[in-house]
């Protein structure tokens, strides 16, 4: 099999002197969809943020394409087209909807802008809709479908995308879900999933881990992870919807 896109060996990371990860392996293969399920508090978006380098891994490596980011700032890891959409959305709320995906499109070739506003406007038409608003006007699913559609401006090989339905109405859900799949179907676009909604990222996902108290406990592919007793008993009673 082909070298991972991303691999994440042996990763540890510190909040002071608590430890949030405890020496993590995770593989993304080019062209999945890869997620990663747990808890709340169990290390998810460390871990994301980790591989977007802040924090930054005390132990371990983190390399994307061959490249070792481990202890890249962020600003020259979005160089390299890996782009992330953070929890709790995070979008310049003063900005209009076109500024916000201004802001996506810098480390882009400027002669895609058009094609690619097009293409974002395309997969969420809401944002067409609203393009001359101020992104604190939108709605919490607006708000979250302007922070992928941003991430995605910067044409990344590798898409980060942390808690995308937190808060959100189940059929916002469903789109969200369904544009990641579309993307991934159609562009064969890299995601790397973190979710608390464990029954729609792993339906989604070609493969998952499961993250528990800083550590990986299981992995498998989505089916896989689905089926599993452990994995219905603790993240699925209660959460089909």
């Amino acid at each position: 099999m082909t070298a991972p896109l991303l691999a994440i060996r042996g990763v540890k990371t510190f909040y002071g002197n608590i430890m949030a990860l405890k020496g993590v392996d995770l593989d993304v293969h080019e062209g999945e969809i890869v997620t990663l399920i747990g808890a709340n508090g169990a290390g998810k978006s460390t871990l994301m943020m980790t591989t977007f380098g802040n924090p930054r891994a005390r132990e371990g490596s983190i390399v994307f394409d061959g490249i070792d980011i481990t202890n890249m700032p962020p600003h020259e890891i979005a160089k390299l087209r890996i782009a992330q959409s953070p929890e709790g959305r995070r979008i310049f709320p003063r900005m209009t909807v076109l500024e916000n995906l201004q802001v996506g499109a810098t480390v882009a070739d400027p002669a895609n802008f058009a094609a690619d506003l097009k293409r974002v406007c395309t997969l969420f038409p809401l944002l067409e809709k609203r393009i001359g608003q101020r992104g604190g006007t939108l709605s919490g699913g607006e708000q979250q479908m302007l922070s992928i559609a941003r991430a995605l401006m910067s044409r990344p090989r590798l898409l980060l995308l942390d808690e995308p339905s937190l808060g959100l109405a189940p059929m916002l859900v469903k789109q969200i879900f369904r544009a990641i799949r579309e993307l991934n179907e159609r562009e064969r676009l890299t995601v790397f999933l973190v979710e608390q909604n464990a029954f729609h990222a792993l339906k989604l996902a070609h493969r998952g881990y499961v993250i528990v108290n800083g550590q990986i406990t299981l992995s498998g592919t989505g089916r896989e992870l689905l089926v599993r007793p452990e994995v219905r008993a603790a993240y699925l009673e209660g959460g089909r919807h």
